[in-house]
Order: C-alpha cells, then structure tokens, then sequence
C-alpha cells in the first residue's frame, strides 16, 4: 500500500509540473494586446532605430 502511494505522488508530482510547464509555455489569449492599444509601427521602428543607435 505505501509503494502505491510513493508511486501516485510522484505521478501527480509530474502531471502538475507538465501542466504547469504547458500553461507557461503557451501564450493563453488573455496575455495578448489588443489591437487598439498596441504602439504603431513608426514608433516601433523608431525604437529599432534608436537601440541601433546606442549599440554602435
């Protein structure tokens, strides 16, 4: 009785690490931007053009 329930830990133990490591792993569609609050593409590039700047 006691190795089946080292056994069934250890199984639970692993089934919530892969849930959680699933969950991370993906992005869910409530951690995405919406379209209207994303910055626009000038100020975007912009930025690019600015950390090439400092980088040289």
């Amino acid at each position: 009785m006691e190795k089946w329930l080292v056994i069934l830990g250890i199984w639970a133990m692993c089934a919530t690490c892969g849930v959680l490591f699933i969950r991370g792993a993906t992005s869910g569609p409530g951690r995405r931007e919406p379209d209207d609050e994303r910055a626009p593409a000038v100020s975007r590039a912009s930025a690019g053009d600015a950390r090439a700047a400092l980088n040289d």
